[in-house]
């Protein structure tokens, strides 16, 4: 039997790569370099031998060029043989050296040679077409540098990056690859995290700004603090996930499994026969039905069978990976092709996750800025969720916070103070209905920010204690939906997504508003994690395949309990990576129809080369029993099936994800 480790993709040490340890590819480029040489040799003794035999050579000196030919081209392939003899496993390798031994044997040295020159030459294709899929892999494996420049004292120094610490200080000059994953504290710039996170333009980097290793300083220098040693990184994590991924079989590559164990035996059988059977009922020369039983074993090489699985897997998951997107295996791959169904957690998913200032609104003729600007002065001082937003807004604004002499805050209502001698206050609907401040305008604002379940935070001026005061502005705060949402949730329909469903324990109200903004029209709110499970069960019993989107983290049970989990946005979060089948890495929901599509076309590719390998196969393994086949057109078409499942596979690799 042939078993998929032969031309499987080894899983490559992620901490060796990481550093930049090349062993493993040197010695692989050198087996690759003596086969080349080898099956060059196999080829030029068989050009030899023919040349020979045209020119009517004695039959020695064909005989010596035709066993030069099956020396040199056998030469990575008899140790193979041997081995599978061993291990009572009759692979490619053992049943064409069977077949070139029965063919010396019978005297047909020149179909013996071709058959060893051809057989290598496939090998070796298949090799370098092997190697082009790890390498691609190696790509991802290589992008952390293999020194950092770390701060020692007054000096730097470059260190290996497996010597630097948690908690040292690294300076990263622009165009250089970040070496380990760290948070800013001095400087700021753009960097590339495509590599990381799929993102197609730079982000801008600052104080407290977190960095991954991998990715690419473009302009400033920056100092980060390290808060993960080399073999934690995310792309370490990264790299893991991607070897355990290659390890994992998919469906199609268990039924390849089940059937080869069936097949090969099944024909050696069919082979013995063809090569017994006939002389003994029939006139038949035992010669003509030993040759057709060797040319059925030819046939029967299962090679591309074999590889037409495993190549398509780690082909689709490296160009994923490529794009941001962690895919935990082939029958995780499988089964995102099948999704039928989508179902989205709200908070963190289909939103940003945290409080943003939608709009600032001036009212009684003052300016916008100083209604900004009162506000962050304020909510310098508050402890309230919402009062870093105002703060971040006014930073974006370039506002800068007045001091406040006094402040006070009133729970529940809002918070109060003095600044530039004037008292001011920030609060709640309720503050203002209580100061009777509430005038029909703002009474208007208010119920209307609310009806877009934002939240109105209510900035106004009392020129003393006693005084009522009146309202400056009104400040909408909210969770806004991602930018790309609605795109995404458009393309999953148009790809055929038949129910996309948004899962919350957030209230109604705000559930179904922002449903509509990003074109959901199915909404479960007030949801408790259990009741996401049922609801998860109930849609897999209805829809059969559906895919949970969440966090990682809150939305665990959900995610184990759907088709395939899928973690959004868990670029450097350990949870979330061990917990779904899927990883984007990017806060990008438009990564998720693009996986899809990939998992859909791996199937497609997969299905096709199975189906193509089984079919031809049967097709020559008749004209072999027919005696309608020789062996040169054995190995022919044996090869030319061979690179066109690898070439077809490869496509996967080449083409983005669309």
């Amino acid at each position: 039997m042939t078993t998929p480790h032969h031309h499987g993709i080894d899983p490559c040490c992620a901490h060796d790569h990481c550093r930049g340890d090349s062993r493993g590819h040197s010695h692989e480029g050198g087996v690759q370099r003596s086969q080349l040489v080898t099956t060059i040799a196999s080829g030029v003794f068989v050009a030899i031998g023919l040349l020979c035999h045209w020119l009517g050579a004695p039959q020695p000196a064909q005989m010596a060029a035709f066993g030069a030919a099956v020396v040199t081209g056998g030469w990575f392939i008899a140790p193979k043989a041997v081995a599978a003899a061993r291990r009572f496993s009759a692979d490619m390798n053992l049943l064409m050296s069977i077949a070139v031994l029965g063919a010396l044997v019978i005297r047909a040295w020149d179909e013996a040679a071709s058959v060893t020159f051809l057989f290598s030459l496939a090998e070796l294709l298949e090799s370098y077409s092997v190697m082009r899929a790890r390498r691609a892999i190696g790509e991802l494996m290589q992008l952390a540098p293999d020194t950092a420049l770390a701060k020692r004292g007054e000096h730097l120094v470059d260190v290996p990056v497996a010597e630097v610490r948690v908690g040292e200080i690294v300076v990263i000059k622009p165009g250089a690859r970040i070496p380990l994953d760290g948070v800013v504290v001095r400087g700021e710039s753009s960097v590339n995290q495509a590599p990381i996170t799929g993102e197609s333009m730079p982000v801008a980097k600052k104080v407290d700004s977190d960095v991954f290793a991998g990715a690419i300083n473009e302009r400033g220098s920056l100092e980060v603090r390290v808060t993960k040693v080399a073999s934690e990184s995310t792309l370490a994590k990264m790299i893991h996930l991607v070897e355990e991924a290659q390890s994992q079989k998919a469906p199609a590559q268990r039924f390849v499994d089940k059937f080869a164990r069936y097949y090969t035996p099944s024909v050696l059988v069919m082979a013995a026969l063809l090569a017994v059977v006939p002389p003994l009922l029939t006139e038949q020369a035992w010669s003509t039905s030993f040759y057709r039983a060797l040319v059925m074993l030819v046939i029967a090489c299962p090679c591309a069978l074999v590889i037409a699985t495993p190549i398509s897997v780690v082909s689709a998951l490296t160009a994923a990976a490529r794009r941001g997107v962690l895919i935990k295996g082939g029958a995780v791959l499988e089964s995102l092709g099948r999704l039928h169904a989508l179902a989205f957690d709200k908070t963190g998913t289909i939103t940003r996750g945290r409080p943003h200032v939608i709009e600032a609104v001036s009212l009684n003729n003052v300016a916008p800025v100083e209604v900004l600007r009162v506000a962050a002065a304020l909510e310098a001082h508050s402890e309230h969720p919402l009062a870093q937003a105002i703060l971040d807004h006014a930073a974006h604004m370039n506002v800068r916070p007045q001091v406040v002499e006094t402040f006070q805050s009133m729970p529940g209502k809002g918070i109060e103070g003095i600044v530039d001698g004037h008292h001011y206050f920030v609060g709640n609907h309720r503050l203002v209905e209580e100061m009777a401040v509430c005038s029909t305008e703002t009474e208007q604002r208010i119920e209307a920010i609310e009806r877009r379940t934002q939240t109105a935070v209510v900035v106004g001026h009392r020129p003393h204690a006693d005084c009522k005061g009146e309202v400056l502005g009104v400040i909408a705060v909210g969770d806004t939906v991602r930018e790309h949402a609605a795109d995404a949730v458009q393309r999953l329909r148009d790809m055929g997504i038949r129910r996309v469903v948004m899962l919350t324990g957030d209230n109604r109200a705000t559930a179904e508003g922002i449903a509509l903004q990003a074109g959901i029209d199915e909404v479960a709110a007030e949801l408790l994690p259990g009741e996401k499970v049922d609801r998860i069960r109930s849609l897999i019993e209805i829809e059969e395949h559906v895919g949970m989107v969440g966090d990682g983290v809150n939305d665990a049970p959900a995610l184990a309990a759907s088709s395939v989990g899928i973690a959004m946005g868990v670029a450097g979060t350990d949870a979330a990576l061990e917990t779904a089948d899927v990883a984007l890495m990017a806060d990008d929901l438009r990564r998720l129809p693009e996986a899809i599509a990939l998992g859909r076309r791996a199937e497609r590719v997969i299905r096709a080369n199975i189906i193509f390998s089984i079919v031809l196969k049967l097709v020559f393994l008749a004209l072999a029993a027919a005696g309608m086949a020789t062996m040169w057109m054995a190995v022919a078409a044996d090869m030319g099936l061979t690179l066109l499942v690898i070439a077809n596979a490869l496509r996967l690799l080449r083409t983005p994800a669309h």
